[in-house]
């Protein structure tokens, strides 16, 4: 079974979009007003308002995630830390070396997810 897609519901559709669209590096597609996507190597990232689940009866609540981790593997954790200029409220962990020797800079956006990025050791790639 392949692993499609991470989808990230939200009351501010826009909002997500740009912060990711900044992350990224590239512009989400959009299929529809309601939905955005970015696809690519690996899996991809889908952010959806809350009107994609609205038949759910609030199974999905937008802004209440406390356990997953969104991660972007990078060459340059420092560069695209320093790049995204994140409000210090925003930063979970500043560009770090982690016991198992990632390199690591975690972050919130805009919905409070945490997003994770990490490279790993020249060696271990």
């Amino acid at each position: 079974m392949p692993f499609a897609s991470i989808r990230i519901v939200t009351d501010d559709l826009e909002g997500l979009v740009t912060f990711y669209e900044r992350v990224i590096g590239h512009r989400a597609e959009r299929p529809a007003p309601i939905f955005a996507q970015f696809s690519g190597p690996g899996a991809n990232l889908a952010i959806a308002s809350t009107a994609t689940v609205a038949m759910l009866g609030g199974a999905v609540t937008p802004g209440t995630n406390r356990s997953v981790l969104i991660e972007f593997e990078v060459s340059d954790v420092d560069g695209e830390f320093a790049r995204l200029q994140v409000e210090q409220e925003d930063v979970v962990l500043p560009p770090t070396t982690m016991p198992w020797g990632n390199r690591s800079a975690l972050i919130r956006d805009p919905d409070g997810n945490v997003v994770n990025l990490f490279s790993t050791p020249v060696g271990d790639r």
